[in-house]
């Protein structure tokens, strides 16, 4: 290591403390991470590209500085969910500080990782206070039934109102209205079940029909529209 001159010229003045690094809570323990190997932990991240015409989530479950599993959820911007089908092919078995320098190809994708690493970093996890932390497999918790990601769409105009399109329990067909106009519940078709229950040996019309539900006071309206048709 070179110094400069002006530097070889000074004192030495004593450092006092030595204490090191603040401990970050890890599934149940205080710990003092001084490299990577020294950070587990289930965490989440989300990112946006420049433009922000798309979003992802990313779900890490690390041990001992290791990605073990990976779940990455994209919307809004379809060249996105192909670059999560390589980011997720690529991210489990890296350290965290190779997924930070992974070229991720999508801007969304490379800003969840960053933001991930920093709740990692700083102890930020679900898994904080879970004695040995959370299973490989949990980050498939966070997903709807038949393993959907949960997705919200709506639009509205001001000229027309609002359209439910799709909520967390799936698919929204229908809406209901009051005798005044305003939404008081919606039917909604469970889109993962339905597929699940047609894999496993019922016809789609059988399986269309046992996944169907409604929420609010759906049965009490005064009509009913369809929110893409009408």
């Amino acid at each position: 290591m070179t110094y400069s001159h002006e530097v070889e010229q000074m004192c030495t003045v004593k450092k006092g403390p030595h204490h090191g690094p603040a401990p970050i809570p890890e599934e149940g323990k205080w710990v003092k991470s001084y490299q990577i190997t020294d950070i587990s932990g289930f965490s989440h991240g989300i990112g946006w590209c420049a433009p922000q015409q798309g979003a992802c989530k990313i779900s890490l479950n690390v041990k001992n500085g290791i990605v073990e599993e990976a779940l990455v959820e994209t919307i809004g911007c379809s060249g996105m969910t192909h670059s999560a089908a390589m980011a997720a092919e690529i991210l489990p078995g890296k350290t965290l500080l190779e997924c930070l320098n992974t070229d991720l190809v999508c801007d969304a994708i490379n800003v969840a990782m960053r933001e991930i690493f920093k709740q990692l970093a700083y102890g930020r996890s679900q898994s904080a206070f879970s004695e040995d932390g959370l299973v490989i497999g949990a980050a498939l918790e966070d997903l709807g039934k038949g393993l959907r990601s949960q997705v919200g769409t709506m639009f509205s105009t001001k000229l027309k109102g609002v359209r439910y399109m799709e909520m967390a329990e799936g698919y929204v067909t229908r809406m209901a209205l009051d005798e005044e106009g305003e939404v008081i519940g919606y039917e909604f078709v469970k889109v993962g079940k339905m597929l699940e229950d047609i894999r496993h040996g019922k016809t789609p019309d059988e399986a269309y029909k046992a996944n169907i539900g409604n929420y609010g006071r759906f049965a009490n309206a005064a009509k009913y529209i369809d929110p893409r048709e009408e």
